[in-house]
């Protein structure tokens, strides 16, 4: 009866493996180049094996041995069942395969969703900021009042920056913990394009340096029409031109673009032939702490003479150009530091798509 039962577990798992596709050859198993049609849709891609050894000899659910009964003979039966078995040969060994099951990376996950938080939330602050300061303005009980600005709004930059930055957090953040394919597709290739940009930007910029320049000086001329017409541009050219020790793009006359500081005789204000408080040289009998002059600059450019004892005369064109080369270490580090938190987004990103199809294309 033993010797019955092994026999059939033996021939019924080399009958399954052959129905099943699998061939037996040099003592071992093999898997089939191709399974059956009969099988669901999700079988017809194997994941990687790992072989394990059985011999056909060994039993497959080893049993205590049974008293001998009444009606149970002492022929070739007990013999058999006492019998110990032989060791297995190479040619009667079988090779069976057993399945892994891949899975996502928790570690790759997990950094790519700390990687994209905290960018999520400069986002959200830069939003915030820049809806304040609108509101600040005015601007957002009137949104017509930024297509008339003539010069540079600053608050649509931080929005820019900060829309871009908190939609590639989000895509990110949702996309590492959702296992979502395409929001991870979306962050990467985003990150990638505003890569490729920064590297054609600063190629371009080194080789075309004249038009470069000529644009810069006509981007700061419109900006010096625009002075009084919104508060926060004012506030950024004040800000350039003192810390640049620096008055107008190319010399002080640039401020007769404005309608406020020319020296023609239609101007009636207060500031006519002046030029703003920033571009006063700061006066060393009064410390940093005190109140600014504000009038410092009103009617200096009505007078002939040297101007220097009293305004900057250095254009801000040359101040930045003398400033470059001074800081190009400060500035090729900052380049490379958000160039290589690109590129780890990018990598995780990767990473954790090819992670996802794996799993995906096992099952």
């Amino acid at each position: 009866m033993a010797v019955w039962i092994k026999k059939s577990v033996t021939l019924f798992n080399v009958t399954h493996l052959s129905f099943m596709g699998w061939t037996r050859g040099s003592g071992m198993v093999r898997p089939p180049s191709r399974l059956p049609a009969c099988l669901p849709a999700f079988l017809s891609v194997r994941p990687p094996a790992v072989r394990f050894e059985l011999s056909s000899r060994e039993p497959i659910c080893p049993r205590r041995k049974r008293r001998r009964g009444a009606n149970q003979s002492r022929g070739s039966a007990a013999r058999e069942r006492t019998r110990p078995f032989a060791a297995p040969t190479n040619s009667e060994k079988m090779y069976y395969y057993r399945y892994k099951n891949a899975e996502v990376s928790c570690c790759y996950k997990y950094l790519m969703f700390s990687y994209n938080i905290i960018f999520w939330l400069v986002g959200a602050a830069f939003i915030a900021i820049g809806f304040w300061a609108w509101s600040e303005k005015g601007v957002l009980l009137d949104l017509s009042q930024v297509s008339r600005l003539h010069g540079f709004d600053p608050v649509l930059l931080v929005l820019a920056v900060g829309g871009v930055t908190f939609i590639l957090g989000f895509a990110g953040c949702v996309g590492a913990l959702r296992e979502n394919i395409c929001l991870l597709k979306f962050f990467s290739g985003v990150i990638g394009f505003i890569f490729f940009l920064e590297l054609t930007a600063a190629v371009m910029a080194f080789v075309f340096q004249e038009p470069l320049k000529k644009w810069i000086s006509d981007f700061f001329l419109a900006n010096v029409k625009a002075y009084r017409d919104d508060i926060d541009l004012q506030n950024l050219i004040d800000s350039l031109q003192k810390l640049n020790h620096c008055c107008g793009a190319t010399n002080p006359n640039d401020w007769d673009q404005n309608i406020y500081f020319n020296c023609t005789s239609e101007n009636r204000s207060r500031e006519r032939c002046g030029v703003p408080f920033s571009c006063c040289v700061a006066d060393p009998a009064f410390s940093q702490d005190s109140v600014v002059n504000t009038q410092c600059g009103y009617d200096i450019r009505s007078t002939k003479g040297d101007w220097s004892n009293f305004i900057y005369t250095k254009g801000c064109i040359s101040a930045l150009e003398e400033w470059l080369p001074r800081n190009i270490y400060i500035v090729a580090g900052v380049f490379i530091v958000v160039s290589l938190l690109q590129m780890v987004g990018i990598f995780l990103a990767r990473t954790l798509i090819g992670d996802i199809q794996k799993v995906r294309f096992n099952y």
